[in-house]
């Protein structure tokens, strides 16, 4: 049996094989052999998780918001999280946090929850 590489979406090891396919039953991703060599982009939290999207994290440093007197506070939960992957500036989380709105958040501020 030969080894097939893991998920590039979820990192899951428990890949296989569907014809011309590889399918991940975790996350139900879907691509070729030719497409699994191709560098993938993971973000990580502080901590060193892998995020995806519509996961659940929270704050581990105060953050001032730029325009506002207030600051996010640590601790703060932020649900449903849209991950950004080429983004430019650093910030590659977007997200609504309650109070606030919709934001963008580096990686390296957040806790997988």
């Amino acid at each position: 049996m030969q080894d097939l590489p893991n998920c590039p979406k979820c990192n899951s090891e428990y890949t296989y094989e569907d014809g011309t396919l590889l399918i991940c039953p975790e996350c139900g991703n879907e691509w070729t052999l030719e497409n699994s060599n191709e560098e993938v982009v993971v973000i990580k939290d502080v901590n060193g998780n892998i995020l995806n999207d519509g996961d659940t994290v929270t704050v581990v440093k105060d953050l001032k918001v730029k325009g506002s007197s207030s600051s996010i506070k640590i601790g703060t939960k932020v649900k449903n999280i849209r991950l950004v992957l080429d983004s430019s500036d650093g910030h590659d989380i977007e997200c609504k946090i309650d109070g606030f709105g919709a934001m963008k958040l580096k990686s390296n501020v957040v806790k997988k929850a």
